[in-house]
């Protein structure tokens, strides 16, 4: 259940983030004490990797791997190659291996411990590495030789999976793709066979994720067009290709889960079953947005009804992010946690596939490669083992702060030229220790935002809200019911 929102700020008449919006984050990365820049110990450290990485001596350059990335990455930490295999499927997926350019203890694993992970707000991202390693070097960038953890998977021509293993090699990808392309040639019959049976494979797993309970969430990407004082939102809904693209990475991150349950030694991405307050509140939301839900139907499938092109559609997607709420790590070293499955998923399931933007990706790939090479855990894993979820806890709830920084600052813009309108809305939700205070789903735009009132606010209500403040600078927003 991918959680990550992709927040896109254009300008008609600029290049890059306008300037209102480029403020807004810069003050919002001093408040979270984040900076894209890194401290020149580090930077030197990570040169001096990216000029000599350790290549291994499995050469797998061989394999036409392709990327499927957004226009204009860099980061690229998967490359892809599938083949038929009789009745079934070869899913090859290689990962940067970013434990070629990092020393354990060094610089750049120091810094990347103290990030945890990659911070995102438009084209002002806060890396978790410095760019000559995590943009160049270690990116599997097209017609360049990169070392990887390559896995290879085996599926049957109903999706399941039958084997697995993963070990270092060196791979070169043929071709870097934007959705947008890959769709294309889908659609078209065009391009190398991998495209093909990405869509066969994509499709498998996503009937197969329904038939087990599981939900991927369809985000949406959210784009703002400012043009001097004027804000606009989008809803830019993903293509198939994306979510056939996201099915290979969560493949490969339930076969790794699987490899360390076995083995008893791992670090596992965690969810609890979601609280029955929110998903009430949810179907508040829904109400809302004009869109029906049953209430004998189930989250999962309710999300399946949704269509992310339909702007309100896209802001319920949206909206259903808050059942990620209790999301975590757990690791362990000879027993399994009680609890380790990820609810949304309905299985257990690791963060692997993206070493360039989150760190624990990095030690959960060297615990899967030792495994399969029959070899020990390098002792540098283990160490960090157990201290690695407080680590990962941290980072996320900062990335969180940052992304809802963004989206406040987004929705402050989009409504700062209307302070004194009167707006409808629904009462999604209604503070505990203060009736009077809670929060309003607005119809048009479909944003949230706190609103107060003389009286007690009336939970699931239709109402109508005078916006008393649409600040840009402290990126605050208020309603008062009438």
């Amino acid at each position: 259940m991918p959680s990550n929102r992709v927040v896109r700020v254009r300008s008609s008449s600029e290049g890059g983030a306008p300037a209102a919006f480029r403020d807004g984050v810069v003050r919002l990365q001093q408040e979270l004490g984040v900076t894209p820049d890194f401290p020149p110990e580090v930077e030197e450290a990570a040169a001096r990797a990216a000029r000599s990485p350790r290549l291994p001596d499995l050469d797998r350059t061989d394999l036409p791997f392709l990327t499927i990335d957004p226009e204009g990455a860099r980061d690229l930490d998967q490359a892809l190659h599938l083949e038929r295999d009789g009745d079934g499927y070869v899913v090859r997926y290689a990962i940067a291996d970013v434990a070629a350019f990092v020393e354990p203890g060094g610089p750049v694993d120091l810094e990347a411990n103290r990030r945890g992970e990659t911070l995102y707000g438009a084209d002002m991202k806060v890396p978790l590495h410095p760019k000559v390693i995590s943009e160049d070097a270690g990116s599997l960038l097209p017609d360049q030789v990169r070392p990887a953890l390559l896995w290879t998977i085996r599926i049957t021509g109903e999706g399941e999976r039958t084997e697995v293993t993963v070990e270092r090699a060196r791979v070169r990808s043929t071709a870097q793709l934007t959705y947008d392309d890959a769709q294309r040639a889908i659609d078209g019959g065009e391009g190398p066979e991998t495209l093909t049976l990405l869509k066969e494979v994509g499709e498998l797993r996503l009937a197969r994720e329904a038939a087990r309970g599981g939900v991927s969430l369809p985000l949406p990407e959210q784009e703002v067009t400012v043009e001097g004082d004027s804000w606009s939102l989008e809803f830019r809904s993903l293509l198939p290709v994306e979510e056939w693209n996201a099915q290979i990475s969560l493949l490969t991150g339930f076969a790794a889960a699987s490899l360390m349950v076995y083995a008893r030694v791992g670090l596992l991405r965690t969810l609890p079953e979601a609280d029955p307050r929110d998903v009430k509140r949810l179907h508040r939301e829904a109400r809302a947005l004009g869109i029906e839900w049953p209430a004998e139907m189930l989250y999962p499938d309710f999300i399946r009804t949704l269509d992310p092109s339909k702007p309100k559609h896209a802001a319920m997607v949206v909206a259903c992010t808050s059942l990620l709420r209790g999301s975590g790590y757990v690791a362990f070293d000879g027993e399994v946690p009680a609890d380790p499955q990820h609810a949304a998923l309905a299985s257990e399931y690791a963060h692997v596939t993206a070493p360039l933007r989150r760190l624990g990706d990095r030690y959960a790939g060297e615990i899967c490669v030792a495994l399969c090479a029959g070899t020990d855990v390098p002792a540098w894993v283990l160490e960090a083992l157990h201290g690695l979820p407080k680590t990962l806890q941290d980072s996320t709830r900062r990335s969180r702060l940052y992304e809802r920084g963004v989206l406040d600052l987004v929705e402050a813009g989009l409504l700062s030229t209307r302070v004194g309108e009167v707006f409808d809305g629904v009462v999604v939700d209604v503070r505990d220790d203060d009736p009077k205070r809670g929060i309003l789903t607005l119809r048009d735009p479909a944003v949230e935002a706190p609103v107060r009132s003389e009286r007690d606010l009336p939970l699931g209500t239709d109402v109508q809200a005078r916006l008393t403040v649409a600040d840009v600078v402290t990126r605050k927003v208020e309603l008062v019911v009438e």
